[in-house]
């Protein structure tokens, strides 16, 4: 047996070869540059832990920290057709929506579900930012509309995260088709008189805050998210002037009576709890995490407690007979 081949040479290489660490490890703060540790920076949902900075969330992680316990049932939506103006650019349509399918491991660019917040049962829709920049196509359209015919049958208000860069170019005119879509949706909603809340997030921009993102009963957004039709950019191109500073920012929409409020991401679930309450005519909001809802043992309700009977009370008889 060759020790120096077979031991020494292996334990040298092993004590001075490079350790490689994983690359997921690790995420860096796109507005100070921090790296940030993935679980510190998942449990504080994706906000930067430094400068407070919001970064995109998916619907999935949203969710589960949104509901009570996690726990949420997906609504189903009809899919719609595939490819309809084989559009080209530079891929063909279908392989950016393979690519982004894969990248995501979502179907789509928005995400329904239904569920309890603070013992509240409402219907949600998030949009998908990584998901295609969140543009607004035809199953977009047809998320929202499934959202709010489940609400209306179901009598829960809707809450809608917005995260858009606007309409999909890929499907040209049926794209833009989806805001008044949308807007006949929501309209539905009122009339049944059910409250829409919509949350916009960093970035909502284009088609989709011309339509289903500004009719909301109560809007709220997350701390310094870009809200606009156009970009600040064009339209300092347009008008040749210098914009004022965090123009088409929350805190400015906010100021400029644009926006209801403008709430932390870790804050969310306690404002929206409180305000459906509020619109819905119930009680006082219930906070903090509480359990699975399957956990959760109903309290009997004031008429049942009214019309039961009064326990019979414990008499020396039936207290010996025990013993």
């Amino acid at each position: 047996m060759n020790w120096i081949s077979n031991y020494v040479r292996p334990r040298i290489n092993s004590l001075f070869s490079r350790r490689e660490v994983p690359e997921n490890l690790w995420t860096k703060c796109a507005e100070c540059g921090t790296m940030l540790f993935h679980r510190e920076f998942a449990e504080n949902l994706n906000v930067c832990t430094n400068c407070d900075h919001h970064m995109n969330i998916t619907p999935r992680e949203r969710f589960q920290a949104l509901f009570d316990g996690g726990v949420f049932t997906e609504v189903d939506v009809p899919a719609p057709v595939d490819d309809p103006l084989h559009f080209k650019d530079q891929k063909k349509y279908p392989e950016r929506m393979k690519a982004a399918r894969k990248e995501t491991g979502e179907r789509e660019a928005m995400l329904v579900a239904e569920g309890k917040i603070g013992r509240t049962p409402i219907v949600a829709a998030a949009q998908d930012f990584s998901f295609m920049a969140g543009s607004m196509g035809m199953y977009v359209g047809n998320a929202i509309i499934a959202a709010a015919e489940r609400a209306v049958v179901a009598k829960r208000p809707l809450v809608l995260f917005s995260a858009a860069g606007g309409a999909r170019m890929q499907e040209g005119i049926l794209s833009l088709m989806q805001m008044p879509r949308t807007t006949v949706a929501v309209q539905m909603l009122k009339e049944a008189g059910l409250p829409y809340i919509v949350v916009l997030t960093h970035p909502t921009t284009g088609g989709v805050t011309a339509s289903y993102a500004m009719l909301g009963d109560v809007h709220i957004a997350e701390p310094n998210a870009l809200i606009c039709f156009a970009g600040p950019r064009v339209i300092e191109q347009t008008i040749r002037e210098k914009l004022p500073d965090g123009f088409q920012r929350a805190e400015y929409l906010l100021d400029h009576g644009m926006l209801d409020r403008v709430t932390h991401r870790k804050d969310m679930k306690d404002e929206l709890v409180t305000i459906l309450r509020m619109l819905l005519g119930k009680g006082p909001a219930i906070r903090g995490e509480l359990p699975k809802p399957e956990a959760v043992v109903e309290a009997p309700k004031e008429d049942d407690t009214a019309n039961a009977a009064p326990a019979k009370p414990k008499t020396a008889a039936v207290e010996a007979k025990k013993a």
